[in-house]
This record gives structure tokens, C-alpha cells and sequence, in this order.
């Protein structure tokens, strides 16, 4: 009777081991985990504006505000909390970039989304939409009585003005706008992945840029060399993603990415063998 009982403990406790065993990329973190920049600190509720976040061409023009941050002619900065760094100030974004404040940031996941806005409540204003992508996080996130904050780069706020008149609209404080979600379009372009510095053989971070359409993404998957099936990986911060499994990855690679409304792209073997931390990849592929 007694070894019966051991018998079927022992079998309980396999049983058990196995439906707490890592499956998925994002199951743990390691120790060895790189330190990344935080995001600048901010108040923040929990705030859902389904409006904000809504797949594009679905409504009409929302109110929000509107400043601008960095130099008058420049790119706002170095991507901030989405992690574009230096790609903010070159083609395809050239400049043309905001911050968002949190309904339109939503904690990484809005990275890449992208707006049409325009203004008419200062005499500078032109009143013709200019398309910003949001690439940063406002650290002033909502002044009162809005429901939405762009921080855009200099160049961006200034497209808005009248010919001759961005200096005038720049210095115009906070500028009342209107806004849209719109469809990200990048001709010619294939989706990027930019390996972290950190990333090893058991550890794969990438950061994921260019996507036309919805242009940001709520789930990306990776699949190994020789594998069927992916594997979820987590979202980092930004438009970072992650795979830990505490499990040696075989390259190369495939990346299945879902974008905000769901649509699906793979990108086969983006990732060479002998993929290289810090390396740049180019697919062949973006959403039509």
C-alpha cells in the first residue's frame, strides 16, 4: 500500500513539473538582462480612450494639444522611450515625429502608430494635416482639459504653420489640434529588426520599425531553425520585444508580427545563423 502511494506522489509531482515548465519566450527574464534607459518620469492614471487607439479610418478628427520639444528645426531627440534613437531625424521618419502622451503611447504598444494633425486656433496655423509618427513618451503627459497631448518634434509642430510663420506657431505655447489615426505608409520600405546590444545565443531582444498600415504591433512570435511551431515573445519596452526561454535559440530565425488590428506578416529567416548583437536586419516583406 505504501509504495502504491509513493507511486502515484511521484507521479503527481511529474505531472506537475511539466505544466510549469517554460514554453514561451517570454516565461522568465535572466539575471544578465541589460539595464535600458526608463522612460522620463510622469503622473499617470489608468486612462483608455478607445478613440486614440481605434484602427484608423474609423472616426472622425478627436481635440488633443500640442507642443513641441528639442530644437525648433530638429527631430525632438534620440526616440526616446520607444527606442528609435537616431532613426527618428532620418528617412523614413525625417523628423516628422511626436511624443504621445499615455492614451496614445499605451505603454510601448502605440510605438509607431501614426496621426494626422492639424490646427486652426492660432493665426499661424495653416489648417492642412501634417502626419506624425509616435516615437517618444510626453513626459508632461496631459495638460489640463485634454484628452490626448502631442509633443512633437520642432519640425513637425512647425509644418503645421503657414509659410513663413513656424517660428510664430513654435512659440505659441500650448496649440489646440485636432487629430486622426491615419495608415502608416512608408513606400519602398521593408520592416526593420535591430538586434540589442544585450542579446546572446540565450537571450533575443530586436527592436521592430516601419511598418506600414497600423504601424505598431501587439504581438510578434519567433520561430527556430527545424521548429513548426513559434513561440510568443514578450513585449519589452517600447518597440522592443524579448525571447528568454533560458533555452540555447537556433538560428535562423522567422518573426511573425500582429499589428494593432490583428493583421499577421512573417518575415522568414530575418535572422541569419550567425546573427550578431547589435546588428541591423532588413526583411523582404512589409503590410501592403
Amino acid at each position: 500500500m505504501a509504495e502504491t502511494c509513493t507511486l502515484a506522489l511521484l507521479v503527481a509531482l511529474v505531472v506537475l513539473s511539466l505544466l510549469v515548465s517554460p514554453t514561451a519566450c517570454s516565461s522568465r527574464k535572466l539575471a544578465a538582462k541589460p539595464v535600458v534607459k526608463a522612460a522620463p518620469a510622469h503622473k499617470t492614471t489608468t486612462y483608455t480612450n478607445t478613440a486614440a487607439s481605434a484602427t484608423y479610418g474609423s472616426g472622425g478628427w478627436l481635440a488633443a494639444g500640442a507642443t513641441y520639444y528639442g530644437s525648433p528645426n530638429g527631430d525632438g531627440g534620440e526616440g526616446g522611450a520607444c527606442g528609435y534613437q537616431s532613426a527618428v531625424g532620418l528617412p523614413p521618419f525625417s523628423s516628422m515625429i511626436s511624443a504621445g502622451s499615455t492614451p496614445l503611447f499605451l505603454k510601448g504598444l502605440g510605438c509607431g502608430a501614426c496621426y494626422n494633425v492639424m490646427c486652426s486656433s492660432n493665426k499661424a496655423c495653416s489648417g492642412k494635416p501634417v502626419t506624425v509618427v509616435i516615437t517618444d513618451l510626453s513626459p508632461g503627459n496631459l495638460y489640463p482639459g485634454e484628452p490626448a497631448h502631442f509633443d512633437m518634434s520642432g519640425t513637425a509642430l512647425g509644418a503645421m504653420a503657414k509659410p513663413g510663420k513656424a517660428d510664430q506657431l513654435r512659440n505659441g505655447g500650448v496649440i489646440r489640434v485636432q487629430y486622426k489615426r491615419v495608415p502608416c505608409k512608408y513606400p519602398g520600405v521593408k520592416i526593420t529588426f535591430r538586434v540589442d546590444q544585450g542579446s546572446n545565443p540565450f537571450y533575443f531582444k530586436t527592436l521592430i520599425e516601419f511598418q506600414n498600415g497600423d504601424g505598431d504591433l501587439k504581438a510578434v512570435a519567433l520561430k527556430q531553425a527545424g521548429s513548426r511551431s513559434w513561440m510568443p515573445m514578450a513585449h519589452d519596452w517600447g518597440a522592443l520585444w524579448r525571447c528568454n526561454d533560458g533555452q540555447r535559440l537556433r538560428g535562423p530565425f522567422s518573426l511573425q508580427l500582429t499589428s494593432g488590428s490583428g493583421r499577421k506578416l512573417v518575415a522568414n529567416n530575418v535572422m541569419p545563423a550567425n546573427w550578431m548583437p547589435g546588428g541591423t536586419y532588413r526583411s523582404l516583406v512589409n503590410y501592403p
